[in-house]
């Protein structure tokens, strides 16, 4: 009896075994990593401002702008040789990033602490300073966002979820004298028509679109009184730290090569500074 019971223990030990081997041999092959996917489908999903010199979609559908076109040419380097734009609002950035509905933002989103909490940045690629347009002469004497909390007359025009939310909140601007304005060709004629008496962008932003419509009743000023030299670069989701890294490494190649200066230089921002300044800077620490 014992004996037969040592031999029926024995071979339940072996199918035991032979089911762990079975298991083992049959267990799914880790999942593909992003940038792996990424390199399979040769495309990458980008989301831009189409806010010039910034990011833009041309009328024929063509992605320009300084900030995608570097990403082009990284991707370009790491295997990726297409883009696939969507234009999203600069505070659904992030949030598309987290629900995966595009896999890096280009857009010119500047880096700053609380941006960085909720997902990765590359090292730096475009840097700009912040301004303001006004009426032609600055009748107002605007020089900043604190001119403009001195009088609660006063409007400000700023585009969603943009870094001139906090300049203009730091500077003691109300919630009541800030217009949400969906685009620069709206803002300026909002600044025009008098409905308000500034919007803050980039300087560089703002005096594209005097260029283009070739506007001569407003100005800019710039840099805006007590607003820094803002950097941005690529976004990536928290969850993409491999797809960022190696994206940190082909953006220094490109910096290194001198492509770099001369996609910038195209769209009128220097290189020099997006060359100085770190991530770690601006994040306030690392990221992650």
């Amino acid at each position: 009896m014992k004996v037969q019971s040592a031999f029926k223990f024995g071979v339940l030990q072996v199918a035991a075994a032979i089911l762990v081997i079975t298991s083992i041999g049959n267990a799914p092959a880790s999942a593909e990593s992003k940038l792996e996917s990424l390199r399979s489908q040769g495309v990458a999903r980008i989301a831009i401002g189409n806010e010039p010199p910034y990011s833009q979609i041309t009328a024929d559908g063509e992605v320009t702008g300084a900030a995608p076109e570097v990403t082009r040419a990284v991707l370009k380097k790491m295997g990726i040789p297409e883009v696939k734009a969507v234009v999203a609002e600069y505070g659904a950035m992030i949030p598309g990033l987290q629900a995966n509905r595009f896999d890096l933002v280009a857009a010119g989103l500047f880096m700053k602490p609380e941006r960085c909490q909720g997902a990765l940045f590359s090292q730096p690629d475009v840097c700009g300073a912040e301004g303001l347009l006004v009426k032609k002469g600055n009748p107002l004497g605007i020089k900043g966002h604190a001119d403009i909390a001195a009088n609660p007359d006063f409007k400000v025009g700023i585009c969603g979820g943009c870094v001139a939310e906090k300049y203009a909140a730091d500077a003691g601007v109300k919630r009541s004298q800030i217009v949400i304005v969906p685009d620069v060709p709206s803002a300026l004629k909002m600044v025009q028509d008098g409905r308000i008496q500034a919007y803050s962008n980039t300087a560089l932003g703002l005096h594209d679109i005097i260029n283009k419509t070739s506007a001569t009743d407003v100005e800019v000023v710039a840099p805006a009184a007590n607003t820094p030299v803002a950097c941005a670069g690529a976004v990536f989701s928290k969850s993409d730290v491999e797809f960022r890294d190696a994206y940190d490494h082909a953006l220094q190649e490109l910096k290194d090569s001198g492509e770099f200066d001369a996609i910038l230089a195209k769209y009128g921002f220097s290189a020099n500074a997006a060359k100085i300044t770190t991530r770690d800077s601006l994040c306030g620490g690392p990221n992650p």
